[in-house]
Protein backbone atom coordinates (compact mmCIF):
# COMPACT_ATOMS: atom_id res chain seq x y z
CA UNK A 1 0.00 0.00 0.00
CA UNK A 2 1.23 3.49 -0.61
CA UNK A 3 1.65 5.84 2.33
CA UNK A 4 0.92 9.43 1.95
CA UNK A 5 2.45 11.45 5.44
CA UNK A 6 1.69 14.82 5.93
CA UNK A 7 1.28 17.45 8.51
CA UNK A 8 -2.44 17.74 9.72
CA UNK A 9 -4.68 20.46 8.52
CA UNK A 10 -7.48 21.86 10.36
CA UNK A 11 -9.93 19.59 7.94
CA UNK A 12 -8.23 16.59 9.53
CA UNK A 13 -9.10 17.33 13.20
CA UNK A 14 -12.58 15.63 13.00
CA UNK A 15 -10.71 12.51 11.70
CA UNK A 16 -7.61 12.42 14.00
CA UNK A 17 -10.05 12.97 17.12
CA UNK A 18 -12.07 10.13 16.02
CA UNK A 19 -9.67 8.03 15.98
CA UNK A 20 -7.96 9.28 19.40
CA UNK A 21 -11.39 8.14 20.79
CA UNK A 22 -12.01 4.88 19.23
CA UNK A 23 -10.95 2.85 21.87
CA UNK A 24 -11.82 1.98 25.85
CA UNK A 25 -9.32 4.95 26.85
CA UNK A 26 -9.76 7.15 24.71
CA UNK A 27 -13.44 7.14 25.04
CA UNK A 28 -12.70 8.00 28.56
CA UNK A 29 -10.98 11.11 28.23
CA UNK A 30 -12.05 12.70 24.52
CA UNK A 31 -14.81 14.09 24.00
CA UNK A 32 -15.70 12.94 20.56
CA UNK A 33 -19.07 14.39 18.69
CA UNK A 34 -20.49 16.04 15.89
CA UNK A 35 -20.10 18.26 15.83
CA UNK A 36 -16.09 18.76 17.39
CA UNK A 37 -16.25 20.97 20.51
CA UNK A 38 -14.47 23.56 20.07
CA UNK A 39 -11.49 23.25 21.91
CA UNK A 40 -10.06 20.22 19.68
CA UNK A 41 -9.89 23.04 16.89
CA UNK A 42 -8.22 25.68 19.35
CA UNK A 43 -5.44 23.31 20.38
CA UNK A 44 -5.04 22.12 16.65
CA UNK A 45 -4.23 26.15 15.54
CA UNK A 46 -1.85 26.37 18.84
CA UNK A 47 -0.06 23.12 17.38
CA UNK A 48 0.33 24.13 14.32
CA UNK A 49 1.84 27.53 15.28
CA UNK A 50 4.36 26.29 16.96
CA UNK A 51 7.81 25.30 15.14
CA UNK A 52 8.26 22.41 17.54
CA UNK A 53 5.11 20.56 17.14
CA UNK A 54 4.01 18.13 14.15
CA UNK A 55 0.45 17.29 14.03
CA UNK A 56 0.63 14.42 10.98
CA UNK A 57 -1.87 11.75 9.45
CA UNK A 58 -0.82 8.99 6.84
CA UNK A 59 -3.44 8.89 3.76
CA UNK A 60 -4.02 5.63 1.89
CA UNK A 61 -3.52 5.54 -1.54
CA UNK A 62 -7.18 7.13 -1.77
CA UNK A 63 -6.82 9.91 0.61
CA UNK A 64 -8.46 8.48 3.34
CA UNK A 65 -6.59 9.34 6.73
CA UNK A 66 -5.58 6.03 8.02
CA UNK A 67 -3.29 7.06 11.31
CA UNK A 68 -2.26 10.05 13.10
CA UNK A 69 0.75 10.66 15.74
CA UNK A 70 1.79 14.06 16.86
CA UNK A 71 5.95 14.75 17.15
CA UNK A 72 7.41 17.15 19.36
CA UNK A 73 10.64 18.68 19.66
CA UNK A 74 12.26 19.65 22.52
CA UNK A 75 15.49 21.83 22.49
CA UNK A 76 17.34 21.47 25.91
CA UNK A 77 20.58 22.23 27.42
CA UNK A 78 21.61 18.69 28.50
CA UNK A 79 23.59 16.31 25.97
CA UNK A 80 25.43 19.04 25.21
CA UNK A 81 22.24 21.65 23.99
CA UNK A 82 20.73 18.39 22.59
CA UNK A 83 17.12 18.05 20.45
CA UNK A 84 14.56 15.61 22.30
CA UNK A 85 11.79 14.01 20.18
CA UNK A 86 8.57 12.41 21.61
CA UNK A 87 5.80 11.13 19.94
CA UNK A 88 2.58 10.93 21.45
CA UNK A 89 -1.40 10.15 20.37
CA UNK A 90 -0.47 7.11 17.86
CA UNK A 91 -3.36 5.85 16.39
CA UNK A 92 -4.25 3.55 13.05
CA UNK A 93 -7.47 3.12 12.20
CA UNK A 94 -9.53 0.04 13.29
CA UNK A 95 -9.62 -0.62 10.13
CA UNK A 96 -6.26 -0.71 8.80
CA UNK A 97 -4.54 -2.30 12.05
CA UNK A 98 -2.69 -5.43 11.84
CA UNK A 99 -1.37 -4.78 8.25
CA UNK A 100 1.71 -3.51 9.28
CA UNK A 101 0.78 0.21 9.20
CA UNK A 102 1.92 1.50 12.48
CA UNK A 103 5.62 0.03 11.51
CA UNK A 104 6.29 2.37 8.53
CA UNK A 105 4.61 5.47 10.02
CA UNK A 106 7.17 4.71 12.80
CA UNK A 107 9.84 4.40 10.37
CA UNK A 108 8.54 7.52 8.81
CA UNK A 109 8.64 9.10 12.72
CA UNK A 110 12.31 7.79 13.54
CA UNK A 111 13.96 9.05 10.18
CA UNK A 112 11.93 12.42 10.76
CA UNK A 113 13.39 12.68 13.91
CA UNK A 114 17.04 11.93 12.69
CA UNK A 115 16.21 14.99 10.24
CA UNK A 116 15.62 16.97 12.88
CA UNK A 117 18.70 16.30 14.55
CA UNK A 118 17.25 15.17 17.76
CA UNK A 119 19.41 12.35 19.89
CA UNK A 120 16.58 10.37 21.30
CA UNK A 121 13.10 9.86 20.16
CA UNK A 122 10.85 8.90 22.95
CA UNK A 123 7.38 7.91 24.00
CA UNK A 124 5.18 6.62 26.78
CA UNK A 125 2.25 4.17 26.74
CA UNK A 126 -0.25 3.58 29.14
CA UNK A 127 0.57 0.66 31.02
CA UNK A 128 -3.14 -0.64 30.12
CA UNK A 129 -2.21 -0.57 26.33
CA UNK A 130 -0.07 -4.11 26.44
CA UNK A 131 -0.29 -4.83 22.68
CA UNK A 132 1.32 -1.11 22.12
CA UNK A 133 4.27 -1.51 24.69
CA UNK A 134 5.20 -4.93 22.24
CA UNK A 135 4.36 -3.11 19.32
CA UNK A 136 6.89 -0.19 20.49
CA UNK A 137 9.69 -2.84 22.07
CA UNK A 138 9.57 -4.88 18.65
CA UNK A 139 10.66 -1.34 17.09
CA UNK A 140 13.67 -1.08 19.35
CA UNK A 141 12.09 1.08 21.97
CA UNK A 142 13.31 0.06 25.47
CA UNK A 143 11.78 0.89 28.87
CA UNK A 144 14.79 2.61 30.48
CA UNK A 145 13.07 5.12 32.51
CA UNK A 146 10.47 5.34 35.25
CA UNK A 147 7.86 7.63 34.11
CA UNK A 148 5.15 9.55 36.23
CA UNK A 149 2.60 12.01 35.76
CA UNK A 150 1.01 14.51 38.01
CA UNK A 151 -2.90 14.72 36.63
CA UNK A 152 -4.71 18.09 37.42
CA UNK A 153 -8.61 18.28 37.65
CA UNK A 154 -9.61 21.18 35.28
Amino acid sequence: MDLIFRKATKADVFFIVQMLADDPLGQKREAFATPLPKKYYTAFEYISADTNQELMVVENEVQAIIGTLQLTFIPYLTYQGGVRAQIEAVRIHKDFRGKGLGKQFFKWAINRAKERGAHVLQLTSDKKRPDAIRFYEKLGFKGSHEGMKLHFNN
